[in-house]
Order: C-alpha cells, then structure tokens, then sequence
C-alpha cells in the first residue's frame, strides 16, 4: 500500500494469479442505457492494485470474500467480506488487495453524462455492511449471457438488477429521519461552523450516539460527513462557476483558503485548480 504523502498515478496491476469476469459498456449496450462503463466479478491475488486518477462516474465495490484496501474520503479503508464501498464522480480512486489473501469483489463503474445527476446522493454511505451475492450472481448472469450471444432483450434484464442493486445501496432508504434531517439541514448552511456539539443539538441526541448511528448508517463520523458534503459542493462549484478558489472555500465553510484547498486535495485527489482544469478540459 503506497504511503499517504506518496504521489500516485494511473496504475494497472493485476497479478498472475487474479481472475476477472467483466463486461464492458462495448460489449454490452445496455450498459452503456444505464451509463455503466463496465462491470466485473474478480477473484483478485497480491499485487492486484488499481489507480484511476479521474473517476467518471459512481463506482461501487462489493466483497464477498477475503479483504482489501480502498482510498475513500482521502484515507485507505479496509473492505472485507460483506461490506460495499462507494465513490462519488470525479475523485482519484485506488486500491489493492491485501497480501496472502484472495479478495473477491464485484464492481460496477458508471461513466457519469455531463449535468445528469450521479447515482449517489448526499446520505449514500461511504462503506457500510451489504449482502454481495446478489449483485456478484447478476454481474456473472450478464458476463455468461454476452458470451453465449443472447438475445439483447435478456441482458436489458441482467443491467437492471445490476442498477438496482447500487442504487439499493447508494440510496439507504432505512436512514434514521433523524440523520436525513440533520444532512438536509447541513446541506443548506455548509458555510456555518458545524462542530459534534451543533450537530448533536440540532437533532437532539447525545454527541456519542450521534457518531456510532453515522458510522452504522453512512460509514462516516458526522464531522467527516459534513467534510464530505463541502467537498462536494466545492467540486461542483470548481467544475460549474469562475468563482475564485478563495469565494469557494468561504462558501463551504472554510475561512483560510490553503486549508481547504489541502483539504480538498486530499479527499478528492487533486488541488481545486488542477481539479477545475482538469474537469473542464
């Protein structure tokens, strides 16, 4: 696992010993109905390891056996079996598997249209606990039904699972009303001082129950979450507006514009400047 300060770049490894089930919006126009790049079953050895510096669309990654590493919200997080990581557009995305271990995962990777709204909202979580069968059983469904030549109509069917089972996923439908207040509340005001204190005030529960119900239902603490909706708002300001670097870091909650922009560097990969070139070029 590369080092937190160590740079990364696109990088593909596979390893001898990975094993990879995968079918490509090429292959598969139904995919490409539902914006889905590709998707994959993979049975993945050390030194598998992954690095997409631009990521264009949601991606969703699900274990069912095994463990390994992910970078989310700027840091590596461990993915074992029964957990499902999601990552927003637009962000760099890397991870491995860990060492004397096969890790299993199923992916779907959107490639998100310009000005459609991704597949993840505001309360998805970052990792959580999820049942992969299903989705791993609908992605192998797909991948033997393109390669036996089937009629398109069926794979319609297979991608349609596939899409629910994401979107099952990145929209907890389940969420304490609570939380979905506070975060609607939060996503309003982002450039107000939202400390653990205000936060566990504002939906009147204890700081400590606050924080175990966030990292049950969204796989962050609230004062990550509340980082979390600022990097998004800022991404979106960065990609959609001329505003300057330093009106931005006012508007989502920052008063000292290096601090945001190290912080925007590091959940989302690249510093607000490269990210408004990049996003635009």
């Amino acid at each position: 696992m590369p080092r937190k300060d160590t740079p990364l770049s696109e990088t593909t490894v596979l390893g001898a010993k990975t094993q990879a089930w995968k079918v490509t919006a090429g292959e598969c126009p139904a995919l490409a109905n539902r914006h889905i790049a590709h998707v994959a079953v993979v049975n993945a050895a050390a030194p598998f390891e992954m690095v997409r510096m631009d990521l264009g669309g949601t991606y969703m990654l699900a274990c069912f056996g095994g463990s390994g590493r992910i970078l989310l919200d700027g840091r590596w997080q461990i993915v074992k079996s029964g957990w499902a990581a999601i990552a927003p557009p637009h962000v760099v995305l890397a991870f491995h598997a860990d060492p004397d271990t096969t890790w299993d995962i199923a992916w779907v990777r959107y490639q998100q249209p310009v000005g459609q709204k991704p597949v993840m909202s505001n309360s998805s979580p970052a990792l959580a606990k999820f049942d992969p069968e299903p989705l791993r059983c609908a992605v192998m469904g797909l991948w033997h039904e393109v390669r036996s030549r089937t009629a398109p109509a069926s794979l319609v069917h297979w991608v349609d699972v596939i899409h629910y089972y994401v979107v099952s996923f990145a929209t907890p439908w389940q969420m304490d009303d609570r939380l979905s207040s506070l975060w609607s509340q939060v996503s309003g005001r982002l450039d107000e001082d939202w400390t653990l204190d205000r936060l566990s005030e504002t939906c009147h529960m204890s700081g400590e129950h606050l924080r175990r119900l966030c990292r049950r239902e969204i796989g962050r603490s609230p004062v990550h979450q509340v980082i979390y909706l600022r990097m998004q708002l800022a991404a979106k300001l960065l990609a959609d507006t001329d505003l300057k670097v330093e009106v931005i870091a006012n508007r989502v909650g920052y008063k000292n514009a290096f601090v945001f922009s190290t912080t925007f560097k590091t959940w989302v990969g690249w510093r607000p400047s490269e990210y408004r070139l990049r996003h635009r070029a």
